[in-house]
This record gives C-alpha cells, sequence and structure tokens, in this order.
C-alpha cells in the first residue's frame, strides 16, 4: 500500500474502530457498576436492619442465611423477589469481626479469613454499641446472565454499543477519506511541481489552498522557484553580457593582429597600445569573473586587520583626484573625529569604496561633486560615497546589486564595463561581514551607505 491517502483513511478508519470499542467496553462495564450500585443503595439500609435484628434475637450468625430465603417471611429484598437465593449470596458477603467470611460471596471464598484492608470497606454491623459483623457487597455476576432482567438490559446497551460503533466506523471512514484526499491534493500538487523544476521548467506555481504546514510548504515552495526562476534569468543575462563583453576586446586585438599578419598595417606604438589596453581590458573582466565565483564559494581570500577608516578615505582621494580633476568633478573628503577602526580587508575595502566613486565619476556631470564620508552611528561605522549626478530611476533601483545590471546600457558598454562592479562590491562588503544600501533620485544623486560593526576606539 503505498498512498498515503489510502493510510491516512485506514489509520481514521482504525482509531475510530478501537475509540467505538473501547467507548461500548466503558458504558458496558460502567453500566453494570452503576446499575449494581444503585440497588444496593436502595436496599442497603433495609439489609443492615435485618441482619441487626438477627443477631441481636440470637447472638451470633448462625443460621444468618434464613433471612434471604424465599419463603422467608421478610420483605423481598434487592427490588428483585423473584430472584435465587445463590445470587443473592454473591451479591453481598457478611464476616464476624474477626474477618471470617459467614454468609455469601463466591463459594471459593466461603469460610476464608479476611484481611483488615478489606474489612475497613465493609458496613460495620452494630449492636448495643459492638461490632458484630460487616457487610461487604459483592459482584452480582449471576444477575447478569441472559434471561434476567438485568442480563436483558445489559445486552441492549451492548447492542447499542455495537451499532454506535459501526456509525462511528462508517463516519470515520468518511471523513477520513475525504480529509486524506484533501491533505493528498496539496502534495501530489506539489510532487507534480518538483518534477516540473526537475525539467528546468523555474518558475512553476502551486495553488496555496490553505493557511496551515502545507500552505506555508505550498508558499515556500512557490517562493523557491520564483527565486530559481529569477537566478536563472540572472544567470543567462549574465552570460549574454559577460560573451559580448569578451568579444569587444577580443575582436579588436583580433583585427589588430590578423592585419598585422597579413601585412595590411605596420606595427606602430599606437597599435601597441591599443592592443595593451584591449588586453587590460579583457584581464580585468576576467578578474572580476573569478571574484565573483569565489565569493559565491565562500572562498574569497581576506586578511581582515584593524582599520583606520580615514586612511582609507584618504587613499581613495589620492587614487582618484586626477580623474576628478580631468572631469572637473569636484572630489571631498569629511570624517567626524575619532572614528573606531573595523575589521577589514584593507586591498579589498580600496576596491570597494574604488568601485563606488568610478561608478559615481562616471554618471557626476562636468561640475558637479563626489563626497566621500565616514561617521559612526552607535557601535558602527558608516562609509558614504555621495554625488549629484543624474540618479537611479525608483524601477532600477531594486536591482541595482544585480550582476549584469546596467541602467544606462549605451553608456555602460561605450566605457567598457562589464555591469559586474557594484555586485562585486556587494560581494566583498558582506564577505567582511559589513552590509551596503543605496538611496537615489533621479536628477539630485545618489549615495552609497556602507556599515562595519567598529572594533576598536582610536585614541
Amino acid at each position: 500500500m503505498r498512498s498515503l491517502a489510502s493510510k491516512l483513511t485506514l489509520a481514521f478508519l482504525f482509531v475510530g474502530l478501537t475509540g467505538a470499542f473501547l467507548v461500548a467496553l466503558f458504558i458496558r462495564l460502567h453500566t453494570q457498576r452503576q446499575f449494581d450500585q444503585l440497588v444496593l443503595k436502595q436496599n442497603q439500609q433495609t439489609l443492615i436492619n435485618l441482619l441487626t435484628q438477627y443477631y441481636r434475637e440470637n447472638g451470633n450468625w448462625r443460621g444468618v442465611e434464613s433471612v434471604f430465603r424465599p419463603d422467608s417471611n421478610n420483605p423481598p429484598l434487592l427490588s428483585d423477589p423473584g430472584s435465587r437465593w445463590e445470587a443473592r449470596r454473591v451479591l453481598f458477603s457478611i464476616a464476624n469481626p474477626d474477618g471470617m467470611i459467614v454468609f455469601g460471596g463466591v463459594r471459593e471464598y466461603s469460610r476464608q479469613r479476611l484481611q483488615a484492608s478489606v474489612l475497613n470497606k465493609g458496613i460495620p454491623l452494630i449492636v448495643n454499641g459492638k461490632t458484630v459483623g460487616f457487610l461487604l457487597f459483592n459482584p452480582a455476576f449471576d444477575r447478569w446472565n441472559p434471561g434476567t432482567p438485568e442480563g436483558n438490559f445489559l445486552i441492549n446497551v451492548t447492542r447499542a454499543s455495537i451499532y454506535s460503533a459501526i456509525a462511528a466506523a462508517l463516519v470515520a471512514l468518511l471523513l477520513g477519506g475525504v480529509l486524506a484526499y484533501t491533505l493528498t491534493r496539496s502534495l501530489r500538487e506539489l510532487t507534480q511541481a518538483t518534477e516540473v523544476l526537475a525539467k528546468g521548467e523555474f518558475g512553476h506555481q502551486v495553488k496555496i489552498r490553505s493557511k496551515d504546514e502545507l500552505g506555508q510548504l505550498a508558499a515556500s515552495f512557490n517562493k523557491m522557484s520564483s527565486e530559481l526562476a529569477r537566478s536563472n534569468e540572472l544567470r543567462r543575462k549574465l552570460t549574454a553580457n559577460t560573451a559580448h563583453d569578451l568579444r569587444t576586446p577580443l575582436s579588436v586585438i583580433l583585427g589588430y593582429t590578423e592585419a598585422l599578419d597579413d601585412g595590411k598595417l605596420q606595427p606602430t606604438q599606437e597599435i601597441f597600445s591599443i592592443l595593451h589596453t584591449e588586453a587590460l581590458h579583457l584581464n580585468h573582466l576576467i578578474d572580476d569573473l573569478k571574484t565573483l565565483s569565489l565569493a559565491d564559494a565562500g572562498e574569497l581570500p581576506l586578511n581582515l586587520q584593524p582599520v583606520e577608516p580615514l586612511a582609507l578615505l584618504k587613499r581613495i582621494v589620492s587614487a582618484h583626484q586626477i580623474k576628478a580633476d580631468k572631469k572637473n568633478i569636484a572630489l571631498k573628503m569629511k570624517a567626524t573625529p575619532n572614528i573606531p577602526r573595523i575589521d577589514a580587508d584593507v586591498e579589498r575595502m580600496n576596491q570597494v569604496l574604488g568601485n563606488l566613486v568610478e561608478n559615481a565619476l562616471r554618471y557626476t556631470p562636468d561640475g558637479g561633486e563626489i563626497l566621500l564620508s565616514a561617521q559612526t552611528q552607535g557601535d558602527e561605522v558608516q562609509f558614504q560615497v555621495g554625488d549629484n549626478g543624474s540618479g537611479i530611476s525608483a524601477d532600477d533601483l531594486p536591482f541595482i546589486f544585480e550582476r549584469s545590471f546596467r541602467g544606462d546600457k549605451a553608456r555602460t558598454q561605450n566605457e567598457g564595463e562589464s555591469g559586474l562592479g557594484l555586485a562585486i562590491t556587494k560581494s566583498l562588503v558582506e564577505a567582511q561581514g559589513g552590509a551596503i544600501s543605496v538611496e537615489s533620485t533621479p536628477g539630485i544623486g545618489t549615495t552609497f551607505t556602507i556599515t562595519f560593526r567598529a572594533t576598536h576606539t582610536k585614541n
């Protein structure tokens, strides 16, 4: 039996039958016990009066059975004038003060001495202030045989319990089948959806039919499927863009080398300079891809050490000052005093801040301004690289750190960029335990914020 629905249905049926059987058994035993107690309570005082009167008149318990014989002049006991005398022997027992049974009980217990713990459960028979015996009630086995009123009553109760058990089993089977189908429907849909994903059809969604654990599982699957589709699309774009970016410098190099080889061009210093520039461009693209692959694998080599934030800013400003001056862009630095150190890799942080400054220089017009700043926020240190350039549209902002994303595709390609700069920046920051975010307003400017936890307070 491999079907989960069948297993669940049978499980519900088994639970229903077991519960119905236990209820029927409990009803039978409880009914019999309560009926005995009712009968005994109704006749208990009459029986006590008869027994104490007999002992008062005879001074002992010999011949006490005469009280219960059918031909006795005593009133009928136990609301059952037609019951047999032997039936009353098993309904109750009489013991003397020493615990010896003098009447009643099943035959194998006749004339046995009872323990004090058993006697304490009985009712003392007191004559003239003295305990002369104990009255103990026993299960009335014979009174529940078929043919007796009690037996017929118990048979009817048992029959009703059986019918109820059958009805409960049928209801359990029906409800179990419906519930099993409902539960397994979502699982079947998820199974089919995983098979679709296994074929490479990412983005497939399943219907969320409930808000319970199965509904949460379906929601998680849908989210995973969407992320896989998105990741696959990004990978496809990255592959296409990278192939295009690699092809461009290669085409230049191949064109010049073929022309030189055919003798159509004479080697000049200018040609060698072009070839060298394109080779550097290829090497830069390869380094970017290598950095991303190492970051994805968690194998990016890092040399973390206490770093002065102000020293990082000064180094970046010095490295890009000439390029900023050529574009007539003011490159400024601002830092609050006594900034704590951070644990970071100096070379990787130079790469991170350098990428952000290069990005700002690319999109800041002549006469614009780029500001590098560092400040403390509680126990954190924040670096900011802000410009008053063209800004980023609200539609592009959520995807700015994705690989191969280009906000201005034509301009980026003309400048030979791979579109991996911000993706690499984000990977490097997170690899060092930091976080990066961006705020931008079109026409006003963009600000990137990098946050690290402070480690050492500057003296």
